[in-house]
């Protein structure tokens, strides 16, 4: 009986595509409930960490074409949970999101640049307190059960988006927020 060499066999999977990796996978609906938007700061010297609950994510990806990559984001600033009631109160007000005024902000991508081994930087427009800054997002691509997960970290300056103005100016607080978030989307 013949038998082709291993090697040989694995060359034709992946010529003819029957490996997973060969193929181009698309990801336009975020799973909502699985996602994720998280922040950390320091407040006297101590780590504070927080979420935002509600927010809503658009996405239409495909990994054969990273660079017409769109996504979106818009977060309810009054869906924070920073650790207390009192806290939570508090960053509504002026000083901090003034959500009265400036009740959502927004992420709006305007290009993606593939880094390779799954690994991106996602460039776009973000929008706080009516303040539009452009920010580069690293962001890794991990898979799951047909799952796609975006990971994505940043970090910010509150200053930039006068986030904290007044007395709340110096290192209290600090100017570095750290953004992550987990975007969950089936594969299509």
């Amino acid at each position: 009986m013949f038998r082709l060499p291993r090697l040989a066999v694995l060359a034709a999977m992946l010529i003819f595509g029957f490996l997973p990796c060969a193929q181009a996978v698309q990801y336009t609906q975020v799973n909502q409930t699985a996602s994720t938007i998280s922040f950390t700061y320091n407040q006297f010297a101590s780590e504070v960490y927080g979420t935002f609950g509600k927010f809503k994510a658009s996405l239409d990806f495909d990994t054969a074409k990273p660079a017409a990559a769109k996504a979106a984001l818009t977060i309810q600033l009054d869906s924070i949970n920073a650790g207390s009631d009192d806290a939570n109160a508090e960053l509504q007000k002026p000083a901090w999101f003034n959500t009265a005024a400036y009740p959502v902000a927004t992420f709006e991508s305007v290009g993606v640049k593939a880094l390779g081994d799954n690994k991106y930087t996602i460039i776009g427009n973000l929008t706080l307190r009516g303040i539009t800054r452009k920010v580069k997002v690293p962001v890794l691509l991990t898979t799951h059960n047909a799952i796609g997960i975006f990971v994505g970290e940043l970090t910010l300056k509150r200053s930039a988006f006068k986030i904290g103005e007044g007395e709340y100016a110096d290192n209290v607080v600090s100017d570095d927020i750290n953004i992550r978030f987990k975007m969950v989307a089936p594969q299509q």
